[in-house]
């Protein structure tokens, strides 16, 4: 996928309705109230050549990060760290604990009129696990 497909992608899942169940879905996982899109995805048990996925999959999500806030403004990235070490103390809702296992940075946005939030991150945290650009779009807010 390119950039263009990225953004086309995230645009549809803004108003895609969210199934009642938990589970696969034709561009990744979904389940109440969130959608989970890979947009993009490698696996190599190389950490010099991991380490390359990572680097391309954040300059891409970069790109994308460009696009949206130009269309819904400049935001901070959100260090998914402190939200990982929060879920330690306190109950964080399942699409944003699951994200925050998985990515360390992510660039969030609230889609005005549709009641939903964007957030789009590179999976870089599990060596063991395939590095992911992926997008998640949610109703629940963010932590």
């Amino acid at each position: 996928m390119n950039i263009a497909q990225h953004i086309a992608l995230i645009d549809e899942l803004c108003y895609r309705p969210f199934p009642a169940e938990h589970g696969p879905s034709d561009v990744g996982a979904s389940g109440p109230g969130h959608h989970t899109a890979v947009l993009e995805a490698a696996g190599d048990d190389d950490p010099a050549l991991r380490a390359v996925t990572i680097d391309q999959y954040e300059k891409d999500r970069d790109a994308v990060y460009e696009l949206l806030a130009s269309r819904w403004g400049d935001t901070p990235p959100c260090n998914l760290r402190t939200v990982l070490l929060r879920t330690e103390r306190e109950e964080i809702p399942r699409p944003w604990a699951e994200l925050s296992e998985r990515a360390s940075v992510a660039y969030l946005w609230e889609v005005e009129g549709t009641g939903r939030w964007v957030a789009v991150a590179v999976t870089d945290r599990d060596t063991s696990q395939v590095v992911q650009l992926l997008a998640l779009v949610t109703e629940t807010d963010p932590p």
